[in-house]
């Protein structure tokens, strides 16, 4: 077995470090010989490739095959760096294409493990074409609903990032790897190296994870159980109501703990600040977590007082609307943490916005349930969403509907955020987004209202038809207190305001927003 640490693996290795004792067929492409020293005829070219060759024992920059990592095959393609920096030449392309379109016709998808300093100069613009074979090639791909992962290893740079590596669904990346469009030399001499590394690249949302090698072939396995392909998948079960411990619940009192949250170990490094309190290494499996309901269990009419799956203390129906915004902004009562944890049997974060930014509060990624199915989430935390959350909930539903995978959605939110600088970063045109990826979903979308339901913000998220409330959330066209303000009443005169706005969870169902009251 290759070293487990070594970042500058060789491709035949790095396809070791994953495939194991389940071994790797190698597929070549018909041979094109290029001209002397290349389309280009640059002096020295030849040489310098046939001194490569010498080194690495590779005819190209490339490897590419068939394999099984874990219980699954794909297409693996591996870049060899010590071949001319691992560069893409017109040979380069041919082994993309021809792996691209290996997937294509065996319906397998592709993981790339990708190791590159770009285009090679010595084939000039021949070089740089080949990043449009590339293109071309991972959108048919797209097209046919297969999924793409990419491990970016160090370094990762130039056009094969912008390509074979940031085009990728999932992006992995090893710790410490460099990694980013411009490479070491050629960026700005004062430029923050932090940037251009696998975990600022996390810390930016353009890496979903950042994998220790030697959790790289479990974190890769999960992800292609959950990728599939899938034939048919039915839609995700609403989560069931997450009972009470202690005496219950009074008028306006919080929820307590929620039992069988347990805890969780999500794959890859970095979770978001603030959120959750998992560990982050590798792939896991939550301590404690559940294993969720079926269909329609648990829930009620909105005449129901009834009891969650499960057993234990669960609240009755607000009285009045201003009982129901109480206890959903209660801090006691369970967070999507708690539901995801007892929903899920092991969860794979999808990271950021791929345009720069995160949002801490609010989660997306896929997910297998006990009985290994995979469900696509996206999960507000009880906070203002931001722009950023908003398109990588849009990138998460696009995500699972091309590939089949019915998606989650859980709603928590007092609304969108409204500060300066959300309205800088286009609040509107992100929230705009959100709904249209849950319009044109062809999967189904189950939503489950948490918490607050906090008008357009909130609704984003939430499925037409297929929506379910808890007792312990409402929803609303606006905040009471911003209702009162609008129309101008004292703020003696919010819960007024509230039992007007009918929002509670019963309110919902009979107003025919909600299907069902979970609990």
């Amino acid at each position: 077995m290759p070293d487990a640490n070594s970042a500058r693996a060789t491709a035949r290795e790095a396809i070791a470090l994953l495939t194991g004792a389940a071994g790797f067929t190698e597929h070549r492409p018909p041979p094109r010989p290029l001209p002397p020293d290349g389309p280009l005829g640059w002096a020295g070219y030849d040489a310098a490739r046939e001194r490569a060759s010498a080194r690495t024992g590779e005819e190209e920059s490339v490897v590419y095959g068939t394999g099984v990592v874990g219980d699954r095959a794909c297409v693996l393609l591996s870049f060899e760096f010590g071949f001319l920096g691992g560069s893409l030449g017109r040979n380069t392309g041919d082994r993309l294409a021809a792996a691209y379109e290996l997937a294509l016709t065996r319906r397998l998808p592709l993981l790339a493990l990708v190791a590159t300093g770009g285009s090679r100069m010595q084939e000039g613009m021949v070089a740089l074409t080949q990043l449009q074979r590339v293109a071309a090639a991972s959108t048919r791909l797209r097209a046919a609903g297969l999924p793409q992962i990419a491990v970016v290893r160090d370094p990762t740079t130039g056009g094969g990032w912008a390509t074979v590596g940031a085009g990728a669904d999932v992006v992995l990346a090893l710790p410490g790897a460099q990694v980013g469009f411009a490479g070491s030399r050629v960026r700005p001499p004062d430029a923050d190296p932090y940037a251009y590394s696998a975990e600022g690249q996390f810390a930016a949302g353009q890496v979903d994870a950042v994998v220790p090698a030697d959790e790289l072939a479990a974190t890769v396995t999960q992800w292609l159980r959950a990728l599939g392909p899938h034939e048919d998948l039915p839609a995700a079960p609403a989560p069931r109501a997450l009972p009470t411990t202690g005496a219950g619940w009074t008028a306006g009192a919080g929820a307590g703990s929620t039992a069988g949250a347990g805890t969780e170990a999500r794959a890859g490094t970095g979770s978001a600040a603030g959120v959750g309190t998992g560990s982050t290494a590798g792939v896991g499996t939550e301590a404690g977590a559940g294993t969720g309901s079926t269909a329609g269990a648990g829930t009620r009419s909105a005449a129901g007082t009834g009891s969650a799956a499960g057993g234990g203390a669960v609240a009755p129906l607000p009285g009045t609307g201003r009982e129901a915004v109480a206890r959903a902004r209660d801090p006691r009562r369970p967070r999507a943490e708690a539901y995801l944890a007892d929903y899920f049997a092991v969860r794979l974060p999808l990271h950021g916005d791929r345009s720069g930014a995160t949002d801490p509060g609010l989660l997306c990624g896929l997910g297998l349930r006990a009985d290994g199915q995979p469900v696509a989430y996206v999960a507000q935390c009880g906070t203002p969403t931001r722009p950023a959350g908003y398109r990588a909930a849009a990138r998460t539903i696009r995500l699972a509907d091309r590939l089949g995978v019915p998606v989650l959605t859980l709603v928590d939110t007092p609304g969108a955020a409204n500060d300066a600088e959300a309205e800088r970063a286009g609040a509107g045109a992100a929230i705009a987004d959100t709904f249209a990826a849950i319009a044109a979903a062809r999967v189904p979308v189950t939503t489950l209202v948490i918490g607050e339901g906090g008008s357009g913000g909130a609704l984003a998220l939430a499925a037409p038809d297929n929506t379910h409330v808890t007792v312990d959330s409402y929803f609303s066209v606006i905040a009471p207190e911003l209702a009162a303000a609008i129309l101008k009443r004292p703020p003696s005169e919010t819960g007024a305001t509230a039992d007007q706005l009918r929002l509670r969870p019963q309110d919902l169902v009979d107003l025919g927003f909600a299907r069902s009251i979970v609990g």
